[in-house]
């Protein structure tokens, strides 16, 4: 496998797990049962792309992704603060999009540092700035 597919692949896992693990963490502080569906759902979403990312890099024999304990401490205690005095429904679905919108960003600028990155890859990850997008405009709905 090609250093520069694997490179996309691994940011395929890396924003997908931290998306992952975002929900797993504010879905406790979620009072919106239609929020809490929608957010369940994008959960649903990551873990199928991560699974696909995980099952290209192990059949291509490339390192995989594994976050950090510091990183996941980070993410989780960055949300417990910001949902510390507000939990609205509104609040919540701010977060979301902004991390939705991070998740973007750092998608696109992993495909434009690796340009040579496979069709098979490339269009993953497109999978997943399309996920991404679709779910900013879901959670607008919130706001």
């Amino acid at each position: 496998m090609e250093s520069q597919e694997a490179a996309v692949y691994r940011e395929i896992q890396r924003n997908a797990e931290m998306a992952m693990k975002a929900i797993d963490t504010i879905s406790g502080k979620v009072y919106d049962d239609d929020l809490a569906l929608q957010i369940s759902r994008q959960s649903l979403k990551y873990a199928e792309l991560y699974n696909e990312a995980s099952k290209q890099l192990m059949a291509g024999k490339a390192e995989r992704y594994q976050s950090s304990a510091l990183t996941d401490a980070m993410l989780k205690t960055a949300i417990h603060y910001n949902t510390m005095l507000n939990t609205s429904t509104g609040h919540i679905a701010e977060m979301m999009i902004k991390g939705s919108n991070n998740g973007i960003l750092e998608m696109e600028k992993v495909l434009k540092h690796n340009e040579k990155a496979g069709e098979r890859s490339t269009a993953l990850a497109q999978q997943l700035i399309d996920l991404e997008e679709k779910n900013i405009k879901r959670l607008k709905d919130y706001l």
